[in-house]
């Protein structure tokens, strides 16, 4: 494993997820103050998800074929100019309507802030491309390990983004925005001069004469008929919509259920950040020695699934806190196994636009989740959005071992009958 590689790679992407995480939690309130409804703000928020569900893939594919380096460096571009939008949108807005004549100038700032929000989601597959880089610097067995790194990254930056980004809003909510752009322009710069090419040329040359598709519907489809990577990008799909249920709908949870302050929830979901952070920065590169990826995916399944009918059922903070340490444990471990087996599983000038696919298919469920588990939770009480995710979990547990670990199994069976003959 080329560890020069992987620590560059680890601050782009840690960088990245501090800008994102710096806004993320102040834009219901930087867009209410432009007269926007809740369901406007719900819109606005999954605007982002949405975009990055066509930006994704077509992102990883174009690093296929054109190298991960130049593909990272426009997406980062792309995010800052998104972050200078969202922080200029009250004196852009505000010209439009005054030079179309608007009633208000409310409806042009807000048309703004959806296009920064959009331009960030096109150009934010770099998450993508990041995993795509790792898996040309490692080799299969310490793959995961690699893609672990990742997945610390993603936890350091929502850990300290949402708190730096409250900090700075006291100074208006423009402030964070231009902060998170001037740590897009860093990683700019440090991709530029620091971040070397993963992709040989030779592989380039494959992946452009290659005939794999670009993104579109029949791409996804033929991905999902696959033997092995389409069960994984199922069992990816079902696992993201069950734990953003998990994340999106938490805050209303904890205060329908448990009654518990704002305070208290951003130190509880920091305390989750740290808990995912240890898994995927340091846990993971110790599974992987001691169990196979199908192993950690079936068990972290198993887990997970535990752990949502624990969330459904607690009845206080203390319980709640224990019932955090097995859904922790088995998002981290997922969100990187999973990964690192999909792109075992295609060819070298595939890595790139199959986990594109796998990001588009989780923009999908931050784009449903929140609708499904806010209505589970006003109809049904505060228990039905666990049980919701848990019973997903459970269809993606079925399906992993039918569809995984029979298929690996039965391969495995073939190729040592073929050996001993």
């Amino acid at each position: 494993m080329e560890n020069k590689r992987l620590v560059p790679i680890f601050i782009v992407v840690f960088v990245d997820l501090l800008g994102f995480s710096l806004i993320l939690p102040l834009l219901p309130y930087y867009a209410e103050t432009y007269g926007a409804s809740a369901t406007l703000v719900g819109f606005l928020v999954a605007s982002y998800a949405a975009a990055s569900l066509f930006g994704a893939p077509l992102l990883g594919r174009l690093s296929d074929k054109f190298g991960r380096r130049p593909i990272l460096l426009i997406s980062v571009i792309g995010t800052m100019l998104g972050f200078l939008l969202l922080g200029f949108a009250g004196p852009i807005g505000s010209g439009i309507a005054t030079w179309f004549s608007l009633p208000s100038a409310n409806i042009a700032i807000l048309a703004v802030l959806f296009l920064s929000r959009i331009l960030d989601g096109l150009t934010g597959g770099n998450i993508s491309v990041a995993q795509a880089y790792i898996s040309d610097v490692t080799d299969a067995k310490n793959r995961a390990k690699g893609l672990g790194l990742i997945g610390a990254a993603f936890g350091l930056g929502f850990i300290i983004g949402p708190a730096v980004g409250g900090f700075l809003s006291t100074w208006g909510y423009s402030i964070p925005a231009f902060v998170a752009a001037g740590l897009a322009f860093l990683n700019l710069i440090s991709i530029y001069f620091w971040l070397p090419e993963s992709l040989t040329k030779t592989r380039q040359d494959v992946a452009k004469d290659s005939k794999q598709p670009g993104f579109t519907l029949d791409a996804l489809f033929m991905a999902l008929k696959r033997p092995i990577v389409g069960p994984l990008l199922i069992v990816r799909f079902f696992f993201g919509m069950a734990f953003a249920t998990f994340q999106t709908i938490f805050a209303l949870y904890a205060q329908y259920k448990l009654n518990l302050t704002p305070q208290t929830v951003g130190y509880i979901l920091a305390y989750v950040g740290v808990l995912s952070v240890l898994v995927q920065g340091v846990g993971i590169g110790i599974l992987t020695k001691k169990f196979t990826e199908n192993q950690l995916i079936i068990t972290s399944l198993w887990l997970m699934t535990m752990g949502l009918v624990g969330w459904a059922f607690t009845p206080n903070l203390g319980v709640l806190l224990i019932v955090m340490l097995p859904l922790a444990l088995a998002g981290g471990v997922l969100n990187t196994v999973i990964n690192s087996s999909i792109s075992k599983a295609v060819a070298v000038d595939e890595i790139g636009g199959m986990l594109g696919i796998s990001a588009s298919l989780e923009s999908v469920t931050r784009v449903i989740s929140p609708t499904i588990g806010g209505y589970l939770l006003q109809q049904f009480g505060a228990w039905a959005p666990g049980i919701f995710s848990a019973i997903i979990m459970s269809y993606a547990l079925w399906l992993a071992y039918r569809r995984i670990i029979k298929v690996n199994t039965s391969a495995m069976e073939i190729s040592q009958d073929v050996n001993n003959a």
